[in-house]
Order: structure tokens, then sequence, then C-alpha cells
């Protein structure tokens, strides 16, 4: 019997970053699901503040060498790669130097938001599929983690759907307390466009803000969990009024049973998504 697979798509990783719950999450989560007897691969964005050095980074040439428009604009997909021995899993990094070479993850020095962080993410979400595709391994699961993976979903079901590596694989979409206040710019439903997605599949992304991105990612995913103790109000109501599979928020010593049980289930259900 051939093994799940099982993409992991991060937003943060510990030890890459300062440590945080998500971090904590995507770095145990996919090294207890492996435990369990699944395949796995795991991506994150290649923030400027990691240090390539003392993580021993290293660029994968055979990988790297594509462009990705966005915005009318070429931005080549650089892909590193790094071990994290203990665990025996390899962590795959999405680079670009015009998005990621700058000291902070979303705010600048200020604590302002980056104005391209709807590109920014927009890239991240993209270089992994097309990373996924140059890798030839097709995921039957892709666990979402934070809202810079929230494009994953309507990528997936509906832009990624025709490739044979996609056509049958679920998506779980984890929400969390990192709340933005900013709003994405004003084109953000247009950047996003690729050929399968329609007019009427970007309606929560023409005044888009992070409720609005929120509930788009829930709308294509076939399954959410509740990664905070606490999230937004109205994403939570909009996660149980969808009708889709949940699951509620998991405490530390048990999550990883609990997300597994719950990958389970997500892939014997039939695939729903509402637009």
């Amino acid at each position: 019997m051939e093994k799940t697979n099982i993409l992991f798509v991060h937003q943060e990783i510990t030890p890459y970053l300062n440590e945080s719950p998500m971090g904590l999450i995507g770095r145990y989560l996919p090294q207890g699901i492996q435990e369990r007897g699944k395949e796995i691969r795991t991506f994150m964005p290649r923030y400027g503040c990691i240090n390539e050095r003392r993580n021993q980074l290293h660029e994968v040439i055979r990988l790297s060498g594509m462009n990705l428009i966005i915005n009318e604009s070429d931005h080549p997909l650089i892909i590193k790669v790094a071990s994290i021995q203990s665990a025996r899993m390899q962590v795959y990094f999405i680079d670009n130097e015009d998005y990621f070479q700058r000291k902070y993850m979303f705010t600048d020095k200020d604590n302002k938001f980056y104005k391209d962080n709807d590109e920014r993410s927009i890239f991240y979400c993209r270089g992994v599929l097309e990373t996924v595709k140059k890798l030839g391994w097709g995921p039957n699961l892709v666990h979402c983690n934070g809202w810079f993976t929230s494009l994953l979903p309507i990528y997936m079901k509906k832009a990624f759907v025709d490739n044979p590596l996609f056509t049958e694989s679920k998506v779980v979409y984890s929400v969390y307390n990192d709340e933005f206040a900013s709003p994405l710019s004003a084109d953000f439903a247009n950047k996003i466009k690729l050929p399968g997605i329609t007019e009427k599949d970007l309606k929560h992304y023409k005044n888009a803000d992070y409720a609005t991105i929120t509930k788009a990612a829930i709308d294509y995913s076939d399954g959410i969990i509740i990664g905070s103790e606490k999230i937004n109000n109205e994403i939570e109501k909009y996660i149980i009024d969808s009708g889709k599979p949940y699951l509620e928020f998991q405490p530390a010593e048990s999550y990883i049973d609990a997300y597994s049980d719950f990958y389970d289930e997500v892939l014997i259900n039939e695939t729903v998504f509402s637009v």
C-alpha cells in the first residue's frame, strides 16, 4: 500500500525564526506526521532575517531557474533547502531577491505593513506549487498554515486542478490569530488571476483584507483547523457556517494525533468547495 503524501506549507517554522506558537507547529507537526507513516514535504518563505550560514541553507539548482510573472513583471524563483537532522526532515525555502531579501517578515522597521505583501504571498504560493511540480511529487493532502498561504486553496482547486499531481489533492487550511490591519492592494484580484480562475471566483479578493482572504481560503478548502486558542470571531462563525469538516483548537500535548485523524477524515470525504 502506498504511503499518503502530505504537503505542509507554512508561514513560520522554528528554529529558522524566533519561536512562536505557529513556528512550533511548523517544526513539530511535519515530524510527527512523518513518524506516523506519512510521506511529507515542507515549505516556508526564505525571509531575509533567516541566517543562511547558521541554518546551512543551500540552493537547489535543479529546482531553481524558473520565472514567475506577477503584475506583468518577471520574478526569478530560487529554491533553497535545509535539514533538521534530529527530525530527519528537509525544509524547502521559496526565495526571491525582490520579495524576501529584507530584514523583517511582513512589516518594516517602523512596523508598517509592506505594500507588496500581496505579491509576496502570490509568489510564495505559486512558487510552492511550481516546485512540487518539478519534484514530480503528488500530494494527497496539502495543509496550509497562516494567511501568507491563503491563496493555495484557490490555486489548487482552480488553476492547478488539471495537473495530474494535484487533481485528487485535498486541502486543509489552518486559521491562526495572525490578523493584520492593513488592506491588501486594490488590484489584488487582478494580480492573482491565472487560467482557470474566473471573475466569480475572485469575489472575496475585490476588497482584500485579512477577513476576506481567509474566507476565500475557507471556501476552497476541504477542511479547516482552528490553529490558535482565540481567532477572529467573524472568521470563526464563517468556519462553523461553512458546513465543512473543521477541527477546534487542540492543546500542544495532543494536537499531532488529532490533526492526523482529521487528515484521514478529510481524505475520505467527498470534495466540496463553495464560491
